[in-house]
């Protein structure tokens, strides 16, 4: 079940970015972020944010909905996405990015721009790829991996109408 985020999820919510930030391979944010930092981030600057859970109530992803930018780019969305380490392989992640376009499409937004997909991370490339996601550029360098050092950068997009 996907459904849109309570401040009562933020405790699961941040157990599940919170290895995803501290590892540092697939978001920007500083792996030191601390939890209000982090819900500032994922939460307070999105224009929606929503949980994936299953019939427990157990929170196995989440993503968050905004404008790729301000004024003449807000019709563009952005989303970005964390899916729980127990959950990942069971198509939480397709479920969440094809929820994701429906929501955008349902608050006006034509596209969906992904602006700094980490080209070492097949997984996301290849999930949303599977969801329509063109590759429109290749930024060289433009993440600093922990492991592997400045690695590139992917921008996708996809039209939504």
């Amino acid at each position: 079940m996907i459904r849109p985020y309570s401040p009562v999820d933020w405790p699961a919510v941040w157990a599940v970015l919170e290895p995803v930030f501290r590892a540092g391979e697939t978001f920007p944010h500083d792996p030191a972020i601390g939890s209000d930092a982090a819900r500032q981030a994922w939460v307070e600057t999105a224009d929606a944010t929503f949980v994936a859970t299953d019939a427990s109530g157990a929170l196995l992803g989440t993503y968050y909905l905004r404008p790729n930018q301000p004024c003449l780019g807000a019709h563009v969305a952005n989303a970005g996405y964390v899916v729980a380490e127990a959950a990942r392989g069971r198509g939480v992640a397709h479920a969440l990015c094809r929820h994701s376009q429906e929501e955008a499409r349902r608050r006006g937004f034509t596209a969906m721009q992904f602006n700094l997909v980490v080209a070492t991370n097949t997984a996301g490339v290849t999930a949303w790829s599977r969801n329509g996601f063109r590759t429109i550029g290749r930024l060289p360098g433009a993440f600093r991996h922990p492991r592997l050092g400045d690695v590139d950068a992917l921008v996708m997009f996809k039209a939504l109408a």
